[in-house]
């Protein structure tokens, strides 16, 4: 297995260690790396603002792991994930948030972090490394977090990560963005466009959620992906207790349920929920079992609660979804 060992940032001073990492050399923007190790694109853009973007594209000829242990903390990271299939998923972090439905990860430039992609897999993803500094500038225009501001960016009080969907406008954006040929003047326009579209419109969406201020470490992220995979392992259960899964997470209650919301957006008990109602509609979609079959099925409390539930989410009753599907 082949160790690459790098860093990014909000500027471009990582590329050529990056690129050597890979035994590869600079062209122009794009990263060019020896077939053994992949085929595809790796392209990188300095979209100014404060803001550099690396665009993958590639299939793996052999096996990899990554150490990212990034040498400025003064940034954040944005990876959309642009593959369109559970199968086309690589390592092992982004692999167990897929299986969720996110597919936009931000993570604080003071978080490191270590995978493996295999021999075979493939990576589409876009990634924008964006100064702290002007995320700072952004959302200190508004009120709900003008008195923790200085906390919510600074690395010893906090490390800022979210594991989220990637909303509709921005969806539409990375489309546009995808049609586009790679290394012709026109995707440079384009993806200088998109990666501030895309920054203003998670920035947009930041400023009316809740930011949880606390440090936080690479084997606290993956304890709470490990119980959002025992959660949706087993949805067709009942929710088990905060108490348990706390003791599964070896954390007190407190921690545990403050890191959870900090990385996953939302409650365990709503992420439980939440995963059981995408089961349904996918149950429904396949049309083997009836409407009650499937909330007795999935254990919800009752039939009624199983239709309230399921409108609420997705804007249509059951029922409805069924027909149409």
């Amino acid at each position: 297995m082949k160790i690459i060992k790098h860093s990014f940032g909000a500027d471009l001073e990582w590329i050529d260690s990056y690129a050597k990492q890979f035994g590869g050399k600079l062209l122009g923007n794009a990263i060019l790396v020896p077939e053994e190790i992949h085929s595809g694109i790796r392209y990188f853009a300095d979209c100014g603002d404060d803001a550099i973007a690396l665009y993958i594209n590639v299939q793996y000829n052999t096996d990899i792991h990554f150490i990212q242990k990034n040498i400025k903390d003064d940034f954040i990271a944005f990876y959309y994930d642009l593959n369109q299939t559970e199968s086309k998923k690589t390592n092992e972090v982004f692999c167990d948030i897929g299986r969720f439905g996110y597919n936009l990860s931000i993570i604080d430039g003071a978080l490191d972090t270590d995978y493996s992609v295999h021999k075979g897999s493939s990576t589409f993803i876009l990634c924008i490394f964006i100064k702290k500094l002007k995320i700072k500038q952004y959302i200190k225009k508004t009120p709900a977090f003008a008195e923790k501001l200085d906390k919510i960016m600074d690395s010893k009080k906090n490390i800022f990560i979210k594991f989220d969907r990637i909303s509709l406008k921005s969806n539409l954006i990375l489309k546009e963005l995808q049609n586009e040929t790679v290394g012709t003047g026109t995707f440079s326009l384009r993806i200088n466009a998109a990666v501030h579209l895309l920054i203003s419109d998670y920035l947009d969406q930041m400023t009316n959620e809740s930011i949880v201020i606390e440090k936080i470490n690479y084997e606290d992220v993956m304890t709470i992906i490990n119980i959002q995979n025992f959660l949706f392992e087993n949805y067709q259960y009942k929710f088990p207790s905060i108490t348990a899964l706390a003791k599964k997470a070896n954390m007190s209650e407190t921690k545990f349920k403050r890191l959870f919301i900090k990385i996953s957006g939302t409650t365990p008990h709503i992420f439980f929920t939440d995963n059981k109602l995408f089961k349904a509609k996918e149950l429904l979609s396949e049309k083997r079992n009836n409407i009650s079959e499937i909330a007795a099925m999935l254990n919800f409390e009752s039939y009624s609660y199983f239709i309230a539930k399921f409108k609420k989410k997705f804007g249509i009753s059951p029922l409805t979804f069924l027909q149409k599907a």
